[in-house]
């Protein structure tokens, strides 16, 4: 199946970034999507599974399934393949990388949102506003 990707360049350390990522308490501060997520740890791991909360209160069942500490995870949503994430150094920086199967391209847009927000909770100096230059 092809895939779409979007990534951006953070100026922060890959721990900070993947931090963001696995703590599902964060989940909502930089997913667009988002309103809550129910698990029974703080943070996934490999096959770990809960419930997110979209913004209209929509309730779906999720489960990790591929998980490489401080590189990558992915998962599947309502039993369909959603999003993979993936984060590598670059320098003194980490490029985050959001994929998706192409059959839901239009959620590139929502991944790009996401990005952002990565960028200014990772990165507290990242520029603010609308449209912040891309990095």
């Amino acid at each position: 199946m092809r895939h779409l990707s979007v990534s951006r360049r953070i100026a922060a350390p890959v721990d900070a970034v993947w931090d963001l990522l696995v703590t599902v308490q964060d989940w909502p501060r930089w997913g667009p999507s988002l309103r809550g997520v129910e698990l029974d740890t703080e943070r996934i791991v490999a096959g770990s599974r809960g419930t997110v909360i979209a913004r209209g209160g929509v309730r779906l069942p999720f489960e990790i399934t591929t998980f490489e500490p401080q590189q990558r995870w992915s998962w599947r949503v309502a039993g369909v393949s959603a999003t993979d994430h993936t984060v590598h150094a670059d320098g003194d920086a980490t490029v985050v990388r959001f994929g998706a199967p192409m059959l839901v391209a239009p959620y590139a847009a929502v991944c790009v949102i996401a990005l952002r927000r990565l960028e200014r909770l990772a990165d507290p100096s990242a520029p603010r506003g609308r449209f912040s230059p891309r990095r």
